[in-house]
């Protein structure tokens, strides 16, 4: 009787593993993967900002595409933890921070604010390493 009891508790452990581990690699009812998401979305609108970090935006319609890839991050960081995507307090914890950090940018990027926005970018990025360092395999 206890090595059956045993043996169910691995199983169910295991079970939840694999469903905390699917969780990550996509939702439950919606086909895009993490993966997509984040070459999709997240790296290309981080590496705008870190370019207008790096070189200040050149003119108005500059400064208006900084603030559409500060806006797209704000946005993906509700999809993010959408559709059973969010399998626990780490991934929880680096969603909000992309959600405040990437508020912050956008904030800077419509007061045309480069100081700023060097000063508020380094938090986004800080959120991807809070979930990179827990989930990135």
């Amino acid at each position: 009787m206890k090595r059956a009891t045993a043996v169910a508790a691995v199983a169910v452990g295991l079970l939840v593993a694999a469903v905390a581990d699917a969780q990550v690699k996509k939702g439950r009812n919606r086909p895009v993967t993490t993966k997509q998401l984040m070459s999709g979305i997240v790296q290309p609108n981080c590496a705008a900002i870190d370019a207008a970090v790096q070189q200040a935006p050149a003119d108005d319609k500059a400064w208006e595409n900084l603030a559409t890839n500060a806006a797209l991050l704000n946005e993906i960081s509700y999809t993010l933890v959408d559709d059973g995507r969010c399998p626990d307090a780490d991934w929880a914890t680096a969603v909000t921070q992309l959600r405040t950090a990437s508020d912050a940018v956008l904030a800077k990027a419509l007061a045309k604010d480069h100081a700023g926005l060097a000063a508020e970018f380094p938090k986004i990025t800080e959120s991807c390493g809070t979930c990179h360092k827990a989930h990135k395999k």
